[in-house]
């Protein structure tokens, strides 16, 4: 009876022994005497006890790894502070484990390598205007690395990139003109754009009064009543000032003029001498 009851106890151990259980999501590699045998899939896997090792059991699911802020010298030697984010995965778990030592540790050197490597090919203005350029360069020189360590890097996003508070404050201040420039351009050009409209409009108008004349016999009268149109429209718009009056006079009926408005000044102080006598 004892026998037996032992080798059900064995049985049991090897059972328990060799049943590996590999949650989903992740990987699991075995090797047999020392050596590479096969890669455990999630869910119940057997091995053979003593004979059989798991040596590694990893996810294959994304991860993401901090680059560390880094000073990183630019094409017109700008000094800058760079961090970014890289988003990877793995997709062979064999060629991760058995082709790099230090995974995350490589990963990060080399992205490290690659983004210094990148900003120094271009000068702070380009950097801050190429963002997305860099962070597409980036991926693809890491991927044509990882592909044999069984890596795929899945995104590279460059955080911030800092430059020295005096260059801060060049940018802006370059930014700041620039933007003035523009607005002067548009100015001038929404002037330039006024006077053209203007002159085409008195090219109108004068080519309507030219064909008027034209067509009408009384070409004097029409030239008289243009003219005092214009003295009578010149006299509204110096009349508004506050200060002074400006009038213009025909030079055939200076004397009418004259006497009229004297007449009118008289006019005027008469209808103030009660106000200054009540006060």
């Amino acid at each position: 009876m004892e026998p037996i009851i032992a080798i059900v106890l064995v049985l049991i151990g090897y059972a328990i022994g060799s049943a590996k259980l590999i949650n989903q999501g992740n990987e699991a590699l075995v090797e047999r005497l020392g050596r590479y045998h096969r890669k455990l899939d999630p869910g119940l896997n057997f091995i053979i006890p003593l004979l059989d090792q798991i040596v590694m059991e990893d996810t294959t699911r994304e991860r993401f790894l901090d680059i560390k802020p880094q000073n990183i010298i630019t094409k017109d030697n700008i000094y800058l502070e760079v961090d970014a984010v890289v988003f990877w995965r793995i997709r062979d778990i064999k060629k991760s484990y058995y082709e790099i030592d230090d995974l995350e540790g490589a990963l990060t050197q080399l992205t490290t390598t690659t983004i210094r490597e990148e900003i120094a090919q271009n000068t702070v203005e380009e950097t801050n205007l190429s963002r997305a350029e860099m962070d597409k360069a980036i991926l693809d020189s890491l991927n044509e690395t990882t592909e044999k360590w069984g890596v795929e890097i899945l995104r590279v996003d460059i955080q911030s990139i800092t430059p020295p508070e005096s260059v801060r404050k060049s940018m802006e201040e370059q930014r700041a003109a620039e933007i003035k420039s523009r607005a002067v351009i548009l100015e001038a050009e929404g002037e330039r754009e006024a006077a053209i409209k203007k002159a085409e409009a008195t090219k109108t108008s004068m080519q309507l009064i030219s064909d008027a004349l034209r067509a009408d016999s009384d070409t004097k009268e029409i030239l008289r009543y243009l003219v005092a149109q214009d003295y009578i429209n010149a006299s509204y718009r110096l009349g508004e000032s506050k200060n002074a009056k400006v009038i213009f006079v025909d030079p055939g009926k200076t004397s009418e003029m004259v006497r009229q408005v004297i007449a009118e000044s008289a006019a005027q102080e008469n209808s103030k001498t009660p106000e200054n006598g009540s006060a």
